[in-house]
């Protein structure tokens, strides 16, 4: 059988790294109703749950907060040192055994999880899951990055993402369902849906054999010959290795891999983060830009529309079954917001999809609090109060997931050289880390001590990020992976002045112009040549 090239190839690749994605947002959402199942509860000691009729079921009460919130926060230390391992691995062993080595990683956690009897064994096996999930979340977006155009490199990630979505509502409704069986207070409530998330890790697994391997890095470590191939399969749809897209993205690559090769005593992460021996390629700026872009990502405040929202819809009259299909509902949204970021990441750019992103999210957060507010004060208006403050939960949802949850996503794995690429995503991920595990348990603090004031906060935040973008962060949209260098050359950290140094050095080295342009002008014959056979079938 002959191997898949071109579009085919291109569309199985999306797929497969869809199916890690789709873990990661399953795995970040299943924990959500497991902690709501009273056998769990009862198993690690958190609580206690009671019977509210047949229309409720078993309703847990938590007394052990903060024991709660390390079990799902520890997760995220996991996650930190797997993304570090991730980033060695990636560089060293390549793409695919590094994500071989963090789907093992993961289905050690996940059995461990699902057979859990106490705490000590739940936290465990929660760091170990969370190593495997960061390995794969420093290397599958990379690798996702490296294989694609340079025209749609984020609208291919940004498509991932909507499985990562679905893989949060699929956890959501699997848990709402398994509340039905028997009286609610079975193990299969909170052990099925953790066991469950070895499926799609065994599906991706048995997958890797056949994927390519990263011809980027396959010409970092010299072996050409084989890069070249996979470049022809992934360029061509016949696989034609001498193909001229082929031919000028090969001696793209082959002349920034000789550019970074001249400083490659900054490869450890301790001389990328203070920006030891990188000369003019700044990649202690770029570390610092990744792993906060990503920190502010979860300070815009998502965490506290998950954790808040149903008890916005419980004060404004809905029963708690309704608050709970009204959450569902709520997640169905942000998955379909997804689509939206395929369509307009590459088109309008990063900056402009976080800038609108936060203006957006900022005034849906404030208006979310301020009703929230009202509501508590005036309960008899809780119809009115109580749906504008849900309208505006939708309305933030569906705002970060088309700008805010890709964006800061794909930045990392654009913005670094090939020789550290693997470990420059990897800080993004440490970024992610800290971010969420930091705000898994402030937020439960916030909101017992301020209210909806939280969501205030938030707002605000959303605002103050925008002077950052505008003046920190340049445009990647449309700009090969080896164009980046330049980018991020110039002494200043100012975007502006980013800008014209880079405008100056590629008129002083014309060889990345040049292919640049040969292989735009080659895009644009061949589509010429498709449409002219197109309409010549129309008319014969």
């Amino acid at each position: 059988m002959a191997p898949l090239c071109g579009r085919r190839l291109y569309y199985t690749i999306n797929f497969v790294a869809g199916l890690a994605i789709f873990f990661f947002g399953y795995d970040q959402g299943v924990m959500g109703g497991v902690n709501t199942s009273p056998d769990y509860v009862r198993t690690m000691k958190l609580g206690f749950s009671t019977y509210e009729g047949p229309e409720e079921g078993y309703v847990v009460t938590i007394t052990e907060p903060t024991r709660q919130g390390g079990i799902v926060s520890i997760y995220y230390f996991g996650t930190l040192i797997g993304c570090l391992i991730g980033g060695v691995a990636g560089d060293k062993i390549g793409r695919l055994k590094s994500m071989v080595l963090g789907c093992l990683w993961v289905l050690i956690g996940a059995a461990l999880q699902c057979s859990a009897q106490n705490i000590a064994w739940m936290c465990c096996a929660r760091v170990i899951n969370g190593i495997g999930t960061g390995i794969l979340n420093a290397i599958v977006p990379v690798w996702s990055a490296e294989v694609a155009t340079h025209t749609s490199r984020g609208a291919f990630i940004a498509s991932e993402f909507t499985l990562n979505i679905f893989g949060v509502v699929i956890a959501y409704w699997m848990e709402f369902g398994l509340g039905f069986v028997g009286d609610g207070t079975s193990q299969i409530r909170w052990r099925f849906p953790i066991a469950f998330q070895i499926l799609p890790v065994f599906a991706f697994l048995a997958c890797l054999p056949t994927m390519p391997e990263s011809p980027r890095w396959l010409l970092k470590m010299g072996r050409r010959d084989e890069a070249r191939v996979i470049l022809g399969r992934l360029r061509s749809e016949d696989g034609n290795i001498d193909a001229p897209r082929v031919v000028a993205e090969y001696e793209d690559i082959i002349a920034a891999v000789a550019l970074e090769q001249q400083h490659t005593k900054r490869n450890t992460y301790i001389s990328m983060f203070f920006g030891r021996h990188d000369g003019d390629l700044h990649i202690a700026r770029r570390v610092q830009l990744s792993i906060w872009l990503q920190i502010v990502q979860e300070w815009v405040g998502i965490a506290a529309i998950t954790v808040y929202a149903p008890t916005i819809f419980a004060e404004a009259g809905y029963s708690a079954r309704k608050s709970q299909w009204m959450s569902g509902l709520n997640d169905i949204t942000y998955m379909l917001s997804t689509l939206m970021a395929v369509v307009t990441i590459d088109r309008w750019g990063r900056r402009v999809g976080l800038y609108w992103g936060a203006v957006g999210q900022g005034i849906s957060m404030i208006l979310a609090g301020a009703f929230a507010r009202l509501l508590k004060d005036h309960p008899e208006k809780a119809a009115s109060y109580g749906g504008a403050a849900a309208f505006f939960i939708f309305a933030y949802t569906f705002i970060f997931g088309a700008t805010w949850l890709t964006i800061p996503w794909v930045y990392p794995t654009e913005t670094f050289p090939l020789e550290v690429r693997a470990k420059g995503n990897a800080f993004g991920v440490f970024g992610w880390s800290i971010g969420n595990g930091w705000l898994t348990l402030l937020n439960p603090v916030m909101f017992s001590r301020i209210g909806e004031n939280t969501l205030h906060v938030f707002g605000v935040i959303n605002f103050l990020s925008i002077p950052m973008v505008w003046a920190l962060y340049p445009e990647t949209a449309n700009r090969t992976l080896e164009e980046m260098d330049l980018l991020f050359a110039s002494e200043s950290p100012w975007v502006w002045e980013e800008e014209k140094h880079f405008a100056r050095l590629k008129a002083e080295r014309p060889e990345f112009e040049h292919v640049r342009a040969k292989s735009a002008a080659i895009v644009g014959t061949e589509e010429a040549d498709v449409q002219e056979k197109v309409e010549s079938e129309k008319t014969g």
